[in-house]
């Protein structure tokens, strides 16, 4: 007679199968993955369409630091032209304020880089499921209707690779998806500038911080650009170790 795999068991596999170490992928993967995500950042026509995941990590930095600090957090949109807004409330200067401002172009790099530590442990389906909480996290924060499916998209398509996807498909999802974390983060800080110098980004992120802190807003980019560049540089050393 064979036994039935009680609820316990079934949990319990479920566990191990999450936190439990997978084989580092092919050499060939790592390099193709992060080819094919320096091309969606480097590619005027697919940066308008993946750019939107950048925007997902750059609004929820925000919102993570705003909650981290003791600021009410009213709510989170993400537009169709790849913008985003997140409101708070709190008082108007001071630490909270700061960090809050400053986290969302250091959340996409910082994002990717823990990413990378985690790839480089080999742990390939935490790192998938880990996504998976954090859309559900901002799924609940989010309050306009293009926010919900872009969120909802990128959670589904998470949990679909996770759940049905081989351990090849798995690697390959997510080394695409943090290579492009890597990459797309420094873009986004080159076009903040470029907004900057042309008048374009008055109320700009960096701005909001020079008025907070009496820190010129070109110093402020400059942080931006160091921690992507930095962020960039360490996951990469991570990612690319299946080649030694």
């Amino acid at each position: 007679m064979t036994a039935t795999p009680t609820t316990g068991q079934n949990l319990g596999d479920l566990w191990d199968r999450v936190t439990g170490a997978q084989p580092a992928p092919p050499g060939w993967l790592v390099l193709a993955t992060g080819a094919v995500a320096l091309l969606a950042v480097l590619a005027r026509p697919l940066w308008h369409v993946t750019r939107n995941a950048v925007t997902i990590a750059h609004e929820g930095g925000h919102g993570l630091a705003a909650l981290v600090t003791g600021r009410k957090l009213a709510g989170i949109r993400l537009h169709s032209d790849t913008s985003g807004l997140t409101l708070s409330y709190g008082r108007p200067t001071g630490p909270g304020m700061v960090l809050t401002a400053a986290a969302g172009y250091t959340a996409p790099a910082l994002l990717g880089l823990g990413c990378a530590a985690l790839l480089a442990a080999d742990r390939i389906t935490m790192l998938l499921w880990l996504a998976i909480v954090l859309l559900l996290a901002l799924l609940i924060r989010i309050r306009n209707a293009y926010g919900l499916f872009t969120v909802l998209v990128a959670g589904g398509a998470f949990f679909l690779v996770s759940w049905f996807g081989s351990a090849q498909v798995q690697a390959g999802f997510a080394y695409l998806g943090c290579w492009f974390l890597l990459f797309g983060a420094v873009r986004p800080v080159l076009e903040l500038q470029h907004q900057r110098r042309t008048g374009w980004a008055r109320d700009s992120d960096a701005d909001q911080l020079a008025r907070l802190t009496h820190v010129p807003g070109l110093a402020w980019v400059t942080v931006f650009l160091l921690v992507a560049l930095a962020s960039l540089a360490l996951g990469a050393t991570w990612l690319l170790q299946p080649l030694h």
